[in-house]
């Protein structure tokens, strides 16, 4: 099975800059879409960032402009670089992949989540 683990989240000031990482189990170019989710206590998973095989790019409104998601197809590994850190963005982040989500067999699956912490 596919696994997905994340990792470089912490605590870090207001203001501050982390790079979160998602290692993949098998190479990152076979998901169609590879993405992070973040979940605040007492709220639903929502999109953070997501970048296709092809290298194109989706932020949520909130992050546009202070974090990158990109992409080391060597190291099958995602990134997701956050600067400018507010306490609005202290979360649970999770890495997706999704393969085959132009057809009937979609599958999604999810890393266990790092948490960052914004705080001074």
């Amino acid at each position: 099975q596919v696994q997905l683990v994340e990792s470089g989240g912490g605590l870090v000031q207001p203001g501050g800059s982390v790079r979160l990482s998602c290692a993949a189990s098998e190479r990152i170019f076979s998901f169609d879409v590879m993405g992070w989710y973040r979940q605040a206590p007492d709220n639903h998973r929502d999109l953070v960032a997501a970048i296709n095989s092809g290298g194109t790019t989706n932020y949520a409104d909130s992050v546009k402009g202070r974090f990158t998601i990109s992409r080391d197809n060597a190291k099958n590994t995602v990134y997701l670089q956050m600067n400018s850190l507010k306490p609005e963005d202290t979360a649970a982040y999770y890495c997706s992949a999704v393969e085959g989500l132009y057809t009937d067999y979609a599958m999604t699956y999810w890393g266990n989540g790092t948490l960052v912490t914004v705080s001074s």
